[in-house]
C-alpha cells in the first residue's frame, strides 16, 4: 500500500499483519479522494481542511490527506495491534505538526466532545462487524465536531444495510469492489 498523490506520492504505508484490522483498498481511497475533489453535491477543499480519522487503523485516509494538502489531522485508534504501526506511518512523514493520534474510546462521548474543535472532514472506518454506528453518528452531531458545512465519509461492507439515524443527509453513495462509501452531513435543525 502507498499513498497515491501529494507531497508523499509513492511512499509505502507500513500494514498490519494481523487479519482483523482491514486497511482501506488504493482503488477506494482514490475515488474518495476523487469525490472529494469533484463532487458538486458539497463544497469541501481538501487543502487547508481540519480532519478527524475515527478508527484510523495505519492512517491510509489521514496520511492521504495529509500528503494532499490538509491543514491537519486527528487520528484516533485505540486497538493496541495497529497503534505502533500508525504511530510508525506517521513519523515517517516528519510531519508532527499536522497530525495528533489519539488512543482512546471513540463511542465515548467525553472522546468526542473533548476535541473542542470543528473539523470539515470526519473519516469513519469501524470494523464491518460494528453494529454501534447510529450511536457513533447521534455522538458525533451532539459534540458539534462537523464544520457547518463540512462531510462525513463512511466506509462499509456493500452487504450490510444500514440504518442512519433521522439525523443524517445522505449527499452520495458509492460502491467500489466489496466496499460501500456514503458521503453525509447532519440536517439543519
Amino acid at each position: 500500500m502507498r499513498i497515491i498523490s501529494g507531497i508523499f506520492k509513492g511512499k509505502k504505508i507500513l500494514q498490519p499483519e494481523d487479519i482483523k484490522t482491514r486497511p482501506l483498498k488504493d482503488l477506494t481511497k482514490e475515488s474518495i479522494f476523487n469525490i472529494l475533489n469533484h463532487s458538486n453535491k458539497f463544497d469541501i477543499k481538501l487543502e487547508n481542511s481540519n480532519i478527524l480519522d475515527l478508527f484510523s487503523g495505519v492512517g491510509s485516509f489521514g496520511i492521504e490527506a495529509l500528503s494532499r494538502g490538509a491543514e491537519s489531522v486527528i487520528f484516533i485508534e485505540n486497538y493496541q495491534s495497529v497503534l505502533s504501526i500508525l504511530k510508525k506511518n506517521l513519523q515517517n512523514l516528519k510531519l508532527f505538526e499536522k497530525y495528533k493520534i489519539l488512543e482512546k474510546d471513540i463511542y465515548n462521548f467525553k472522546t468526542l466532545s473533548e476535541l473542542n474543535k470543528k473539523f470539515e472532514i470526519i473519516f469513519l472506518d469501524p470494523p464491518y462487524k460494528d453494529n454501534k454506528i447510529k450511536k457513533l453518528l447521534i455522538n458525533l452531531k451532539e459534540a458539534k465536531v462537523l464544520h457547518d458545512n463540512g462531510i462525513i465519509i463512511l466506509h462499509r461492507n456493500k452487504k450490510e444495510n444500514l440504518e442512519f439515524p433521522e439525523l443524517v443527509n445522505i449527499l452520495e453513495e458509492k460502491k467500489y469492489g466489496i466496499s460501500k462509501i456514503f458521503f453525509f452531513n447532519f440536517k439543519l435543525q
